[in-house]
């Protein structure tokens, strides 16, 4: 299920309070209208009378205003899946991200027959906990683990004849329970639906689902005028299968989603929680089995299908489908052949509906949005994936143009324009049709993937047309090949399926006829490969607290410094046709300024990239017996080299992209609600150094790299926190340990160095007299209401930073302050008089944050 943000709707209101008009006396009125208050029933031939009957797993009867289900018997008892769908927003929300084809809610369901209330209640449950039924403890399972009622239905009539009962359902399509559907709250919205103003569009009724549409409006308003809002709702009701699908078991080491299941038995010590892959429910036909199972390519029962969504604009659509179609060598390598497919609609699907969850399909985003997503329904019972549903939005090339023309204009000619042309365009389109296609197969992204190539192995043509492009997986974000110089005459630039796809997908979706024949199979599989770093699953982390190196978005190849030094080499050639790459005759500098506020971002990418080598820990998911470690600082002369490049690239200030020709046209701009927003470089520069030293010296780091020099010698030299502020420090006060004046830009550096620190120490310290020591999240005993979670700041729940106070970086920092303040102290009469000032000026704040 995708949770949406509080919703931000540009220029109208800012998510916060929302105001409800005349709601409660809506819902008065409908209570008293409501004929389903009814204990006499209908007779099911009265109902039909003027009216219009849907076949499907359920009956639905419309007669006017009033809808109706009719469910057998048979299906009482059985479980539901409810898949509450975006169909149609108005610009607010559309410009808020919230788009047609999102997911927003669904739960399980069953409907339970109470003959003595002449009732159908509605019970819903969460389905992660399994136990055999002959165990005695399944009846202690039943028990705390129940299922609980969301709603009621009075029987409005009967069907003596195909033994089903009637219910009339407007109150929970046409906003005025939300039980079935709560569209506000679940999409961070919040307020309630105003059923005087909502209303069911439409009903289908298929085989195996039902769907209804509907309108449900509010009003919200942020101190000024309300703003009406209607939302088109779908809700699908899936029947589940009797039998789950037959589940398969994490394995960390490959990348996939996953759910959580809780087992218990009467032979346990303790309750065993395993993970679920998601997964589609692939296998070959009962009488191609024994081929399969000899090792012969077949065609599955049900392959995977999309759908391609008719407001695609026609361009793009072959693109795209490419994309799916991409899939079928990775699925050949686990035994299945024209496994995945994408098509059109045609008129042999006469029931098509986008919002049908019958179907998979690339929906198309008429959206300012720059994304796509590839999000799947999931049975939560097996993992089974039943449907996926990828957002495609338009806008989406932008972000593609900028990256083609950033990453590889300096090598290819194509990528330089203002619009590229349809077959370059649409060859980005395919790779992230690819990208997004895998993670509807259950595949997680795997960041770690491009660290298995050598960075100078992305300079050979031999090795990038034999490996397909710039990483192992489609999964990483390893978009376009930046390290590559012209004078290689590389052709594979782009990402494409890799090794590891080809890998995860035969662990994932090898079929087997034997529980015992699939665990030995693919705990085989994944050892054969575990030391291979071609088959690495690096697993994604927050940006901002990245502490593996090696697992990080849009970086390539195994040595960060040498990559992103390649990569400088290529921004300053781009740099240079800045302004004659984006010239169109009368057209103002607009482009030109987007342009190198890209080049700057890229730049800053780089930096990162190479600063989380600084202090970085090799996280390796490990099993007993593979003589991995677990966990690995990075080695002493990467760190070191990380640290000289950003005193080169960062911490010299870098002249050539903040001091150039192109400032006589436009300064750096990035598009805002309000228009274009430009940039002064030194206030730019400024800023983006500072956050390079904030990140450097960030408490965590520095707790890593003090950590990392108690532990055993024999993985070498270790690099330490003196190592850190001795190099980084002798190079930003290099000139004043000489007695030389300082440019403007030099202060700038020696400024950031020291409010940097005086910044993390005042953090510190920090209103601590009025708090309380409080036992940390990660420590706390979790109950069933109050779940622990991941924080989200890494891959894995790692805690280097509890009670910093009391930790060695106070006492670090505050030593490197008093450093700082003796140089000082000592050169303060050196320089010409800026230089002079400057220094009075650190003195004054080093001793006035050291005295409090």
């Amino acid at each position: 299920m995708i949770r949406i943000f509080r919703i931000l709707l540009t220029g109208f209101l800012i998510a916060g309070s929302m105001h409800v008009q005349g709601q409660e006396k809506d819902e008065k009125n409908e209570k008293e209208k409501d004929s389903s208050d009814t204990s006499k029933l209908k007779k099911y031939s009265e109902l039909l009378e003027g009216g219009t009957l849907q076949e499907g797993i359920f009956n639905i009867i419309r007669n006017k205003k009033d809808y109706y289900f009719e469910i057998p018997d048979s299906l009482m008892g059985r479980e539901f899946l409810v898949v509450n769908k975006i169909s149609r927003v108005p610009l607010q929300l559309n410009e808020a991200g919230l788009n047609k084809g999102m997911e927003f809610e669904n739960k399980v369901i069953t409907f339970e027959k109470d003959t003595l209330r002449e009732k159908i209640w509605v019970r819903t449950l969460v389905p992660m906990v399994s136990s055999p039924g002959e165990d005695a403890i399944t009846n202690s399972v039943k028990n705390n683990f129940s299922s609980s009622i969301v709603e009621a239905f009075d029987i409005a009539s009967k069907n003596k004849k195909g033994a089903s009962v009637v219910i009339k359902v407007n109150k929970v399509f046409n906003g005025k329970e939300q039980s079935f559907n709560d569209v506000l709250n679940n999409t961070g919205l919040g307020g309630s639906v105003k059923s005087g103003l909502s209303y069911i569009v439409g009903t289908k009724a298929f085989p195996r689902n039902v769907m209804i549409k509907s309108d449900l409006s509010t009003s919200v308003s942020e101190g000024g005028a309300s703003l009406p809002i209607t939302i088109r709702v779908a809700c699908n009701i899936v029947l589940l299968p009797r039998e789950p699908m037959q589940p398969r078991f994490l394995d960390k080491r490959v990348g996939y989603f996953s759910k959580k299941r809780w087992y218990f038995n009467d032979e346990q010590h303790a309750m065993e929680e395993r993970k679920l892959i998601t997964r589609w429910r692939l296998e070959p036909r009962a009488g191609d089995r024994e081929r399969y199972l000899s090792g012969e390519l077949v065609e599955p029962k049900d392959p995977i299908v999309f759908y391609i969504d008719p407001s695609t604009p026609k361009k793009w659509r072959d693109y795209i489908k490419q994309g799916v179609f991409d899939w079928q060598v990775a699925f050949e390598q686990a035994g299945f052949k024209n496994a995945v497919i994408a098509k059109e609609p045609t008129g042999e699907d006469a029931d098509f509906d986008i919002d049908d969850v019958r179907y998979s399909v690339i929906t198309y985003a008429a959206s300012p949005k720059s994304n796509a997503m590839g999000p799947s329904v999931v049975d939560p019972r097996s993992g089974e994936i039943l449907e996926a549903d990828i957002i495609w939005w338009h806008n989406v090339m932008i972000s593609l143009h900028s990256w083609m023309r950033i990453q590889t204009g300096a090598i290819d000619e194509k990528s330089r324009s203002n619009t590229f042309n349809d077959q370059h365009m649409g060859e980005a389109v395919r790779f992230v049709s690819s990208h997004e296609v895998g993670h509807t197969f259950g595949l997680k992204h795997n960041m770690g993937a491009s660290y298995a190539f050598e960075v100078d192995s992305l300079r050979s043509r031999t090795f990038t047309d034999k490996m397909g492009g710039t990483a192992p997986s489609i999964m990483d974000y390893a978009r376009y090949n930046y390290v590559a110089q012209p004078e290689d005459h590389l052709k594979a630039i782009t990402p494409s399926i890799g090794i590891y796809d080809k890998y995860a997908i035969q662990w994932g979706y090898r079929w087997f006829d034997d529980r015992s024949k699939e665990e030995k199979y693919l705990k085989e599989l994944v050892s054969q490969h575990n030391n291979d770093p071609l088959y690495f699953y690096g697993e994604q982390q927050d940006y901002k607290h990245t502490i593996d190196p090696r697992s990080q978005s849009e970086d390539l190849g195994n040595d960060a410094v040498r990559a992103s030094q390649y990569g400088i080499k290529n921004l300053k050639r781009v740099l240079a046709h800045v302004l004659d790459w984006t010239y169109e005759e009368g057209d103002s500098y607009y482009k030109s300024g987007k342009l190198y506020m890209g080049i700057i971002g890229q730049w800053q990418l780089y930096n990162n990239h190479v600063l989380n080598n600084v202090g970085g820990v090799y996280l390796n998911t490990t099993v007993h017996g593979d003589g991995k470690r677990s966990y690995e600082p990075v080695a002493y002369d990467m760190q070191k080299k990380a640290v000289s490049y950003l005193n080169n690239e960062v911490f010299t200030f870098p002249g050539w992209l903040f001091v150039n020709d192109i400032l006589e046209k436009t300064f750096p701009l990035k598009d805002s609600p309000l228009g274009p927003y430009e940039y002064s470089p030194y206030t730019l520069a400024r800023e983006l150094q500072y956050s390079v030293l904030y990140s450097l010296f960030q408490d965590d780091r520095l707790l890593r790299l003090l950590e990392s020099g108690m532990y055993a010698s024999d993985q070498g030299k270790k690099f330490t926190v003196n190592d850190l502020f001795d190099q980084t420090r002798n190079h930003v006060f290099a000139k004043t340990m000489k007695n030389k004046s300082l440019d403007t830009f030099e202060r700038m550096t020696q400024k950031n160095y020291v409010d940097v620190l005086i910044v993390d120490i005042n953090k510190l310290f920090e209103k601590t007299s009025k708090k309380s020591l409080q036992i940390p999240a990660s420590l706390q005993i979790p109950t069933i209401c109050n779940h622990v979670v991941n924080s989200g700041k890494a891959a894995r729940n790692i805690n280097f930073t509890s009670i910093k106070r009391v930790s060695e970086v106070t006492s670090v920092k505050k030593g490197e302050l008093r450093t700082l303040l003796r140089l000082l102290q000592k050169k303060k009469n050196k320089g010409d008089r800026d230089t002079r000032m400057h220094y009075q000026d650190l003195i004054n704040r080093i001793e006035e944050a050291i005295n409090n």
